[in-house]
């Protein structure tokens, strides 16, 4: 079993409890405004691995992981190597190591719950709460985020709903009762994340000769966000 790996963090902090070891999945069929990883969009961008080599190479940070840490597949999307996030959770979890999975939840077949069925958390983005603004500027449907987040409550996996806050898009009270009201409604989900908006990723685009599509969108405060965030958690 082989997949595409864009990159990995051998110890990141961010993408998920704890610290982990982070596997950033090559391929993505969105295109989201706000994306920061415009790198990661072709699957064949990557290296390939195979699952026994990518779990080894994150049982050697095991002991920096703690009570909490693991390892962390995030993209890209990697729902669309679902089959090979799969078998590297199934062979981490062989390790005692603890699994997250960072995804959109652009679709649901069986590959993916297989996947899901070896994963302790999800990370869930769920970009807006309105159907135009996330065919707009994801390129799906809002459903689909839904549908996915539906089957993560009946399986009971424990799920931290994440998103990007960005001024003058999604940053309004009806955006943030509408994501509140939602996590509410799926007991699976423990906590809301909000990302502030910034544009660091420009270099990306200009680098690939691409437009980004939210160049001229104010970057979000930090302490605005995260204000907004506790209380959402509250």
């Amino acid at each position: 079993m082989t997949g595409f790996v864009h990159s990995v963090q051998s110890l990141g902090t961010v993408d998920g409890p704890g610290v982990r070891f982070v596997a950033f999945l090559a391929g993505c069929p969105l295109r989201c405004s706000c994306c920061h990883n415009p790198d990661t969009w072709e699957k064949m961008s990557g290296t390939e691995y195979t699952a026994a080599a990518l779990a080894e190479k994150a049982a050697h940070f095991r002991d920096y992981f703690g009570d909490k840490g693991g390892i962390t597949l995030s993209g890209g999307e990697p729902l669309m190597q679902a089959a090979f996030a799969a078998e590297v959770f199934r062979l981490c979890r062989e390790r005692g190591i603890n699994t997250c999975l960072d995804t959109s939840g652009v679709v649901l077949n069986d590959d993916v719950r297989r996947l899901l069925s070896h994963c302790d958390r999800v990370l869930l983005d769920i970009k807006y709460t309105d159907d135009t603004l996330y065919r707009r500027h994801v390129g799906m449907p809002l459903q689909n985020a839904l549908d996915f987040l539906n089957e993560l409550n009946e399986r009971k996996i424990p799920t931290t709903i994440r998103r990007v806050v960005i001024p003058t898009i999604n940053d309004t009270d009806e955006n943030y009762t509408a994501l509140r009201d939602i996590a509410q409604a799926h007991p699976c989900v423990d906590r809301i994340e909000l990302l502030p908006f910034k544009k660091i990723c420009q270099v990306k685009y200009d680098e690939m000769n691409l437009a980004f599509p939210f160049a001229a969108v104010p970057e979000a405060d930090p302490r605005a966000v995260r204000k907004r965030e506790i209380l959402l958690n509250t």
